[in-house]
């Protein structure tokens, strides 16, 4: 089955103070080094957020169709974009350890299951909706939460009867320059 990547990149990375996917990480961009852990397994990769910010990339980039929705907004994008017959690869700019072989393994679960969505969970048991495989079906589910200005996506995933599939690691998220620096240095 097709695998199209999606790297939400439209967050206002308030706590951060600068954009979370302009951080660099050696000579590159985080947000290029995600897209290029996503296109090992993927057979696309689009990042979603504001194309202008994104212009010097050789990455594609759609905008939120609507604004304010948050992270739901962006992954309404996404699955708007993508053919029914694909599995949505759907990742978030802020996460620097991202391995190749959690991604490989929610495609895999998500076509052996055929459920609806899969979901990271790592090691220290939390769920990750941004390290996850949606299926274009779940476009309605997403648009009726916007609809009714339910934006939490674990709230989302429990509607869609996720999969929750243990990666084995935790998952670092880098929301604060705490965190940054953090990670950098581990």
């Amino acid at each position: 089955m097709k695998a199209a990547g999606f790297v939400l990149t439209g967050g206002q990375s308030s706590r951060m103070g600068r954009d979370k996917a302009r951080l660099l990480l050696g000579s590159r961009y985080l947000v290029e080094e995600i897209a290029e852990t996503v296109l090992q397994v993927a057979d696309s990769v689009i990042l979603i957020g504001r194309p202008e910010t994104f212009a010097d990339l050789r990455l594609k980039c759609l905008p939120d169709l609507r604004d304010g929705g948050g992270p739901l907004a962006g992954l309404e994008t996404a699955l708007a974009s993508s053919s029914d017959d694909t599995l949505n690869l759907v990742v978030g700019c802020d996460m620097p350890s991202l391995q190749a072989r959690w991604l490989k393994q929610l495609l895999d679960i998500a076509q052996e299951t055929g459920a609806l969505c899969a979901a990271a969970k790592d090691a220290a048991g939390k769920i990750h909706p941004l390290c996850a495989v949606y299926r274009t079906a779940c476009l309605p589910f997403v648009r009726k939460a916007l609809d009714s200005g339910r934006l939490r996506l674990l709230d989302l995933l429990a509607s869609l009867e996720a999969v929750e599939v243990p990666v084995g690691d935790v998952i670092a998220n880098v929301n604060t320059p705490a965190e940054w620096a953090a990670w950098q240095g581990r």
